[in-house]
């Protein structure tokens, strides 16, 4: 029976869990909060506290199931800046920093065309390339040391097995750094003399080697458990339905951020300032997405999973109440607008505001899904996959199929689908429709008044 460990770092948590590679059932797991250093040079993820979490939890969870693999996923927007030692020239930056838009001005001046890359210009530091550039320019001398220039996922699989690689799920990952159509680095990693940094480009599932025989010290595990390339977090979300799905569809990958990605979708001119994207799938194929901090806003909201009364969404619907976007202000398709309540919270009661929040994840999802030409069934993995208002909410608004994933951790069943060189069928449940009349006429109102706004 073969066992693989997937490191699933997100924005919010790192997990290594365990994946049975026959049935793809989690059947184990450690998680961590995912902080950041708020400290010199720049705010930065504490990635020793985390590799001292990888391996504490590779040995603990080695002693309840022999390992066979490891696979890595990981969140995007994050360069890693390794020098000829392996260690890190500078730390990884956080790219809710917001240094890195000191040098906007002069990034747009030399960055790619929206066409060629498929990456919008974003707030903060989430152009990867931004973050290059301004560490290049801030900091010379450290980046003068570097050897390597890794993505996040592939830097985990760095430090396991001391093998540098590039890979195209990171690589297109809004980062400037990638053309989507044309499958090769951009004109921004040509024209900064970054090519020399970038390693060969492998894919996903590659097997980069064996861990490093420290680690199989240090943790307990075989010397020669191999580590696959690894891939970005949405990605893995999208994967098993990439290697098993036929025909249009939809997937909606839920975390800290709710990307919105569309296969075999409709022709349409992506609008770069809604934060509408190109990614990039395991196989290398452009796919049409969308975005914004969903996951990140229920969290500030105070959202909560579960069954709500129909009397408090009847609440809902008769007294108009909604949250029109955007929290945060500065993601997602209505960039620059802040959130307002058509009636204050204060005044519903706690299950009619957990509607309105559910709603408005939902109508927000949909507006995602429209601009970016989505057709066929759409397809919710992650944890929203639980909250049946916003499914339901979802499928009103849509007028189509919603499905949702069985796991609440689709990306690590996904990042283990790269070891188990098979995907499982997903299983998947049908929304219900069960919303009481005037469902549609919220939805409609809704979108009409956020056009507004």
């Amino acid at each position: 029976m073969k066992t693989i460990a997937v490191v699933d770092v997100g924005k919010t948590n790192a997990k290594v869990v365990l994946v049975d590679g026959e049935d793809f059932r989690e059947v184990a797991a450690r998680t961590m909060p995912n902080g950041v250093v708020n400290a010199a040079p720049y705010p930065h993820f504490d990635t020793e506290k985390l590799w001292a979490f990888l391996l504490e939890s590779f040995a603990a969870l080695g002693r309840e199931r022999p390992v066979d693999a490891i696979s890595v996923t990981t969140h995007g927007a994050t360069v890693a800046l390794v020098g000829e030692d392996g260690d890190l020239v500078l730390p990884v930056l956080d790219y809710e920093h917001d240094g890195p838009q000191a040098m906007a001005e002069d990034y747009r001046a030399i960055r790619p065309r929206f066409e060629d890359s498929g990456t919008p210009v974003l707030p903060v530091g989430l152009n990867a390339g931004l973050q290059v550039y301004w560490q290049s320019k801030a900091f010379p001398d450290a980046f003068a040391k570097t050897r390597w220039l890794l993505m996040y996922a592939q830097y985990w699989s760095f430090r396991l097995t001391g093998i540098a690689a590039s890979e195209v799920t990171s690589l297109g990952c809004h980062a400037d750094l990638w053309e989507p159509r044309n499958g090769r680095f951009s004109s921004l990693v040509e024209s900064q003399g970054w090519t020399r940094l970038m390693p060969a480009v492998r894919r996903a599932g590659d097997v980069l080697g064996p861990i490093l025989p420290e680690i199989a010290v240090a943790t307990g595990l075989r010397p020669d458990v191999p580590v696959h390339c690894g891939i970005h977090d949405s990605n893995a979300s999208l994967l098993p339905y990439v290697l098993t799905r036929t025909g249009p569809y939809a997937v909606v990958s839920t975390g800290t951020w709710v990307v919105v990605m569309a296969i075999g979708a409709r022709p349409v001119v992506l609008d770069e300032a809604r934060d509408t994207l190109i990614n990039v799938n395991a196989l290398g194929d452009p796919v049409p997405s969308a975005r914004f901090m969903g996951g990140r806003a229920f969290s500030l909201l105070g959202g909560k999973s579960g069954d709500l009364p129909p009397a408090a969404i009847a609440e809902v619907f008769r007294r108009g109440a909604m949250l029109l976007p955007s929290l945060p202000e500065e993601s997602g398709p209505f960039p620059g607008r802040k959130a307002t309540w058509t009636v204050a919270r204060e005044d519903l009661g706690e299950d009619a505001a957990q509607a309105v929040i559910a709603f408005h994840l939902a109508l927000m999802t949909a507006t995602c899904l429209d601009l970016i030409g989505a057709e066929g069934p759409v397809i919710v993995e992650g944890p929203f996959a639980a909250n049946r208002a916003f499914l339901m909410m979802l499928k009103v608004a849509t007028g189509r199929a919603v499905l949702s994933g069985g796991s609440a951790t689709g990306t690590s069943v996904g990042a283990a689908c790269l070891a188990a060189c098979r995907a499982p069928e997903p299983a998947l449940a049908s929304a219900e429709d069960n919303l009481p009349e005037g469902a549609a006429d919220y939805a409609a109102r809704w979108r009409r008044l956020a056009c507004e706004g």
